[in-house]
């Protein structure tokens, strides 16, 4: 029972790290000596400390003899930082509990062997679930190829995004949820390291897409899909300061004139294969892991969501829901072929709005 505490009190630890070590993982670290924990610590931000060492610093010498809670198997290699196998022999850690492996292929079972062979107890598996739900898109970059996908949805309650004749451009009109909503979806930006909309999104709205109101370690980059590049240099994603922060997802055959263009204001193009509905969420999904994107954020409209739902590449809903009937509005999703079942993750209440995360089943 007691390591079950101490490992989820490394998980707790671990979240405190979410948005500020990407492409690193989250990992949160306990020290337990005697019975009694000596030392806490969670990977803070990239290029600094890991969790375990955190944990063995804050420690000292209480450390010597003592039991390590980690909710990722420690690094073996050299990085940014030192190896925390290293730190955990010299503290003299005589027992490591880990969550899980590290599926990372410089990593993956190496930290473990290093320390079995150093004399060190080495058990693996306690919480493992709730290890790889916390890791998120970080477990599933590194065992699938491709980053968690999260679809973000702001509807009324009849299931639409938006009234037929849209809402007014400025003011409170503007938004079919409220204020603390549009804060959270914020939050939710600065815990991503990709949002991707479609053209139809970027023309209609010509967003920012950043994080703001909120403490965030860096911006998300920012990835418009438009198959034949074909939206305006005028947009705010194409200007600076967002453009260089901005990438453009199109087909192979779309004019080279237009990427030029895009280049010259500062934002970058991929060539990318051509799927059902524009350019292929799978190929997109696997450029993004190649650049270390491991949590991704959708946030284009009916377009979109529907042609990522039908590809199967949709992980989570992430659903804000208004108290209001907008009858004949705009639905967020339009037909898929076939019915799609989730289960629900967390569902709460946010201002005067609800907030449901749903997991999309296999």
């Amino acid at each position: 029972m007691d390591d079950i505490l101490h490992m989820r009190r490394a998980l707790r630890l671990a979240v405190r790290g979410r948005g500020c070590v990407s492409p690193n993982p989250i990992v949160g670290a306990v020290v337990v000596t005697g019975g009694r924990v000596v030392g806490e610590g969670w990977h803070r931000a990239l290029g600094e400390p890991h969790a375990e060492r955190r944990a063995l610093e804050a420690a000292g010498r209480r450390a010597r003899g003592g039991t390590l809670y980690v909710t990722l198997e420690p690094c073996p290699h050299t990085g940014r930082t030192p190896p925390c196998v290293d730190a955990i022999l010299d503290a003299g850690i005589r027992r490591c509990v880990a969550a899980i492996r590290d599926p990372h292929p410089i990593v993956n079972g190496r930290g473990f062997r290093r320390l079995r062979a150093a004399g060190v107890r080495v058990e693996v598996g306690l919480c493992a679930a709730e290890a790889r739900e916390t890791l998120g898109g970080y477990w599933r970059s590194h065992t699938t190829g491709r980053p968690r996908v999260t679809l973000k949805l702001a509807t009324s309650l009849d299931g639409r995004i938006a009234p037929r004749r849209g809402f007014a451009r400025s003011g409170p009109g503007r938004w079919l949820t409220g204020a603390e909503a549009r804060r959270a979806v914020h939050r939710m930006r600065a815990d991503a390291d990709a949002i991707v909309i479609g053209a139809g999104t970027a023309r209609a709205d010509d967003p920012h897409l950043t994080a703001r109101g909120v403490r965030a370690a860096r911006q998300p980059l920012r990835v418009v899909c438009d198959t034949r590049l074909s939206l305006p240099l005028r947009l705010r994603l194409f200007r600076s300061p967002l453009a260089k922060g901005t990438v453009v997802a199109c087909g192979p055959a779309a004019p080279r004139r237009a990427e030029r263009a895009l280049r010259a204001c500062g934002v970058n193009v991929w060539r990318l294969p051509l799927a059902r509905d524009g350019v292929s969420p799978r190929a997109l999904l696997r450029r993004l892991a190649r650049e270390g994107r491991h949590e991704v954020m959708v946030e284009g409209g009916a377009e979109l969501a529907t042609s990522w739902l039908r590809a199967g590449v949709v992980d989570r809903l992430a659903r804000f829901t208004a108290p209001r009937i907008l009858g004949d509005g705009l639905p967020w999703s339009g037909p898929l072929g076939r019915p799609l079942a989730g289960r629900i993750l967390e569902q709460r209440r946010v201002g005067g709005d609800a907030f449901e995360l749903i997991a999309l089943e296999r």
